[in-house]
């Protein structure tokens, strides 16, 4: 398998940066049906990245509101593929812990359900990271420079990118 392709952190918070409290129109905005952090989180990764996945159901791409892979829009589907274990094209990560994280890294938050719920991108981290230096940027209560500890959450977790793996040469 091909060395990762390295991650571009500065442009996926430049672009968190730029779209915080507005919306690409490139892209659907899901805010009204269901939240659009995640959404917003892949848009991000995508800027820093730049491949997509488009393997049906288990990818992660978009094209449109009604073509795009759960993993674009969904909480634990974006979890889940950046985590998977098979070598596929696409951004990978881990799950970190606090002093792993990166700006351009993800936390996710569980809120009073049995699911996480929202992929807030991170934007700045202060050493040694703490909730309260470790600042996001998110759709779905939109927000730039927003402290983790601003969020009453239940449990939370942390992706950490390690790079992209590219398309296979064909």
């Amino acid at each position: 398998m091909p060395e990762l392709i390295p991650y571009d952190r500065q442009a996926a918070v430049r672009y968190a940066h730029q779209w915080a409290f507005s919306r690409n129109p490139r892209y659907f905005d899901f805010e009204t049906i269901g939240g659009d952090c995640t959404n917003f989180a892949s848009q991000c990764l995508y800027q820093g990245s730049g491949v997509m996945n488009f393997t049906p159901d288990f990818g992660w791409y978009y094209i449109d509101a009604g073509h795009k892979a759960p993993a674009w829009t969904g909480v634990p589907y974006f979890y889940n593929f950046m985590t998977r274990r098979e070598a596929s094209q696409g951004p990978v990560g881990v799950a970190a812990s606090p002093d792993m994280l990166l700006p351009g890294d993800f936390a996710q938050l569980r809120f009073a359900y049995d699911t996480f719920g929202h992929t807030p991108i991170i934007v700045e981290v202060g050493d040694p990271p703490t909730l309260d230096n470790i600042l996001v940027a998110a759709h779905s209560q939109d927000a730039d420079f927003r402290p983790l500890s601003t969020y009453y959450f239940q449990e939370i977790r942390f992706l950490h990118i390690l790079g992209t793996r590219p398309p296979a040469a064909g």
